[in-house]
Formats: C-alpha cells, sequence, structure tokens
C-alpha cells in the first residue's frame, strides 16, 4: 500500500520479514566497520540517535555545522553502501543513479529528531530514500518553510518514504517511538536508513 502525505510518497510493508532481516545483517556489519557514535549540533548539544553511514560520504553534525565529510571520525573510510540497500533504492526510484551516502540512525528508547530540511546535498533534483526496520516511528512532515501545520504517520518496520520532486525538501522529523514494538531487533529500538545522492 502506498499513502501520500503532503507529496511525501510512504509506501507501507516495501520491505518483507525476510529482507528486513538481512538488512539488520548487514548494518551490523557497517557498524563494526564504522561504529555509531553520537553527533553535537552546531549549537553544542548531543543528539539523542547514534549515527554511521556508508558510501562515498557520511553525514556529519559538530560546533563546525552540518556537513558531509569522507571518513569516520575515527579516521577509517566509510564502509561501502550494501547492495541489498542499492536494491531497494532501484525498486522505490527506477533511478540508475545510485545514493553516494546511506545515513544509519540508531533510535533507542526516548530517541528522537527534530524537524528538519534535508539540505546539505549539490543537487536537490535526486529523491532522498528512507527505510524503516525496528520499532515504529512516528514520522511528521511539514511545509517547505519552517512552522504551520503539518502531519504525522506512523512507520513501521518494512515502510519505505521517498521525498522528490516538491516534497524533496519539506521539513520532517522522529517525534517518538514506540519502544518494543517490534521483534527485529533483539534488544529494542529502530534504525533508519537515509539514502541520498550528494554531489
Amino acid at each position: 500500500m502506498q499513502l501520500t502525505v503532503r507529496g511525501v510518497e510512504v509506501v507501507k510493508s516495501c520491505v518483507d520479514e525476510a529482507r528486513q532481516a538481512r538488512l539488520v545483517e548487514v548494518v551490523r556489519d557497517v557498524w563494526r566497520q564504522a561504529p555509531p557514535y553520537a553527533p553535537e549540533t552546531p549549537y553544542g548539544k548531543a543528539m539523542s540517535v547514534r549515527m554511521t553511514s556508508a558510501g562515498a560520504f557520511g553525514w556529519y553534525s559538530d560546533r563546525s555545522g552540518y556537513r558531509y565529510v569522507s571518513e569516520h571520525p575515527n579516521g577509517a573510510a566509510w564502509p561501502g553502501i550494501p547492495e541489498e540497500v542499492l536494491e531497494i533504492w532501484r525498486e522505490v526510484t527506477g533511478l540508475e543513479r545510485l545514493p553516494e551516502c546511506c545515513l544509519v540512525n540508531f533510535y533507542g528508547e526516548g530517541a528522537r529528531m527534530g524537524m528538519h530540511q534535508d539540505k546539505d546535498e549539490a543537487d536537490f533534483s535526486w529523491p532522498v530514500v528512507s527505510i524503516s526496520l525496528g520499532d515504529d516511528g512516528l514520522f511528521r512532515i511539514g511545509n517547505l518553510t519552517r512552522g504551520g501545520k503539518t502531519e504525522s504517520v506512523w512507520l513501521n518496520s518494512g515502510d519505505v518514504v521517498v521525498m522528490g520532486g516538491e516534497s524533496r525538501l519539506v521539513y520532517h522529523g522522529v517525534d517518538r517511538i514506540r519502544y518494543g514494538s517490534s521483534r527485529l531487533l533483539e534488544n529494542g529500538g529502530r534504525i533508519n536508513l537515509t539514502l541520498r545522492v550528494v554531489t
């Protein structure tokens, strides 16, 4: 089933349970190569999510600002984006061009993500694809400018979000998760994989 909320496409149950389990395995391999860390906002506040990346670039944040970098904070190159993740990008976008960054966010109990735009990329004509694994997350979708009315939808494990066209720069965030609502991750929590063309 596919929903469209403020131009954002939400493909419900896009990834079946067997593929979800395989994605968790490849994400764990990424974590082993590029351990998750808690980034800091430019305002000096620690984010409640832990993150890492795969691909040619990783998204990074500290007091110097938001940006893409070519190395993990420990100095190592980012691991490649797993083929299992790229398959989903191809399926939902139909594009030959592949993403250059797979941002991996982990939401533990109480974690959230404030309203923001994905705007650190060079070309906004390419979509952003987001894959949900694990616990349900309440995804809020806003407008092209900050403020105003918003709409929310619960994202379940296996759902895929596509933000493209006029919805590419809408404000969005995750207000909360239903901790323990999924059995996919042994200790609970939510993994979000966000795929972006950077250059």
